[in-house]
């Protein structure tokens, strides 16, 4: 059964080809010196790539690739059969593509992103017309506008978003797939409601523009990084900062959360609402993620039973370093009292070296990320904070679209997504600041969004942008240096972590007890060390 794939692209100086490879259940693939498919690009390179996990079996698999000239290519690289090209004349978008996602629950739907600030629905089962599109404004808000595509015939795109000012680096779907965050280099994260097109709230950064974004396993938090050099966690139900991470020390390219060591303890066990077979599952890792998750969803409900929970979630930048984060119940619930049980992170039922038999400090210089403790993993440190003080929310629910816009909406049966299946039974940061370059406007003069350049000064210490004082500061857990070129890729399994660097390594990490296991099955070049 296949559990997640992974695509290398574009990466290293003159890289322009695309290796496809694939990872079980059960472990890493036998070898991973061997592709299953190599394709090779004269004039463009690959940016971004997608596999659709609604359909993917294992004789076939739908995987979408974004270039740098602005082409979306579906491709299938275990049938190898013909693949469809859209926007093959940059009649729809020139500039290059920053982000392709397929729409979580739809076999033919598909989002692409382009560094113009647009992003484009289409639809795999249409095809792009030969003269450019012709759009009519569907829907507008603050900072952002929807247009469909005039066509007698249905062609692609079916929508046009244009998003902010400058390019628009990447977006994420909610793990509902109801909602969608989007981050832009004019460094604001904006949540919209992707069925209503409804704007649900903006967070601007400290500095500079956003470059990456993430979704917690329940859809409560959202993590961004960016050209600041901070992790910034914001959450979705207050629409709000609720803390800031610093610990890179160059721009951050990746955040992503690692469901399988996110943790949700009832302080009172008499109190744990589900069967033995759930406790067993959250504390020693059967169906990890799922359980998690169902678990993490409970925390909201009406029961006021105290618990304890701990979100892990890591981030990977252009200093090469990977750092683990953990955000624990003091950081998310600070005007509630703390549980008599202290939070902890159940990391994979592993034990970890005892110290000075072989666990190795953070710091050194050795391949490995371990730390040191009992056979027991011990309570987490609690974060490192700032004074914290109340932060009023400054987010707007989303509310319910017209009769107008419903009726417009309806006639592509996208917005409603009807087609969606089952799924399957700073240290004050004045120093170490990135200073980066502004992508051009976009020339698209049916751009009907009112672009008015933010004043930084006038959004420091409002709640779209509270200043570092105002909100909780978090040091990594760990933060160690992983490679030699910058990294791009950071992805959490089951049984390790992958990273991917710019010069075009993947590399997979070995959690704690699971060294043994990762390095009999992958014989590739990859380093043997472990992390938490």
């Amino acid at each position: 059964m296949l559990l997640s794939k992974m695509a290398a692209e574009g990466g290293g100086k003159e890289m322009n080809e695309i290796k496809t490879q694939f990872t079980t259940r059960e472990g890493l693939a036998a070898d991973l010196s061997k592709p299953i498919d190599k394709r090779i690009y004269k004039g463009t390179q690959p940016t971004c790539h997608d596999f659709n996990h609604l359909t993917a079996t294992a004789e076939s698999v739908s995987l979408l690739v974004g270039f740098s000239a602005g082409q979306v290519q579906l491709i299938d690289p275990i049938k190898k059969e013909t693949s469809k090209l859209f926007n093959e004349e940059r009649l729809i978008d020139k500039s290059r593509v920053t982000c392709v996602k397929w729409v979580p629950g739809s076999e033919s739907l598909f989002l692409v992103a382009h560094s113009s600030g647009n992003m484009y629905l289409y639809n795999v089962e249409h095809t792009c017309g030969t003269t450019a599109p012709h759009y009519q404004l569907l829907k507008q808000g603050e900072s952002f506008a929807v247009h469909t595509c005039k066509s007698k015939s249905t062609r692609n795109p079916l929508l046009k978003w244009t998003v902010g000012e400058g390019a628009l680096n990447e977006f994420a779907f909610s793990p509902d797939g109801k909602f969608l965050a989007c981050v832009s280099q004019d460094g604001f994260l904006r949540v919209f409601n992707f069925d209503s097109v409804e704007l649900h709230g903006t967070m601007k950064s400290y500095f500079g523009g956003l470059l990456c974004v993430c979704w917690s396993p329940d859809g409560k938090y959202i993590v961004t990084g960016g050209e600041d050099d901070l992790v910034t966690v914001w959450s979705f139900v207050d629409c709000r900062v609720i803390a800031r991470g610093h610990g890179h020390k160059s721009w951050v390219s990746v955040v992503a959360f690692d469901p399988y060591t996110t943790s949700v303890e009832e302080s009172d066990p008499m109190e744990f609402s589900g069967s033995d077979e759930d406790f067993q599952d959250l504390h020693f890792g059967r169906d990890r993620a799922n359980s998690t998750q169902s678990r993490l969803s409970k925390r909201n409900s009406t029961d006021s039973r105290p618990v304890s929970v701990t979100y892990r979630f890591g981030s990977v930048g252009q200093d090469t370093q990977l750092c683990l984060w953990d955000l624990t119940e003091d950081i998310l619930f600070p005007h509630q009292p703390l549980s008599r049980a202290r939070t902890h992170t159940n990391v994979m039922n592993a034990t970890s070296p005892p110290a000075g038999s072989g666990g190795t400090n953070p710091g050194s210089n050795g391949n490995s990320i371990t730390t040191p403790g009992n056979s027991v993993p011990p309570p987490l440190p609690r974060s490192n904070s700032l004074p914290h003080s109340a932060v009023s929310n400054a987010g707007s629910k989303s509310s319910v679209m017209d009769g107008a816009i419903a009726s417009g909406v309806s006639k592509f049966a996208t917005l409603s997504l009807h087609d969606r299946k089952e799924r399957h039974h700073e240290k004050d940061h004045k120093r170490n600041h990135s200073m980066g370059h502004i992508s051009s406007k976009s020339s698209d003069k049916l751009n009907l969004v009112t672009k008015t350049k933010t004043d930084p000064a006038k959004t420091l210490g409002t709640p779209l942008c509270p200043r570092m004082e105002d909100v909780p500061l978090l040091e990594p857990l760990i933060c160690k240096k992983i490679a030699h070129e910058r990294l791009t890729v950071l992805i959490f399994l089951e049984d390790c972590i992958v990273t991917a660097c710019q010069e075009g390594f993947i590399c997979t990490w070995a959690r704690p007890g699971k060294v043994g296991l990762l390095s009999s099955q992958n014989q590739a070049n990859s380093p043997s060390g472990t992390v938490v």
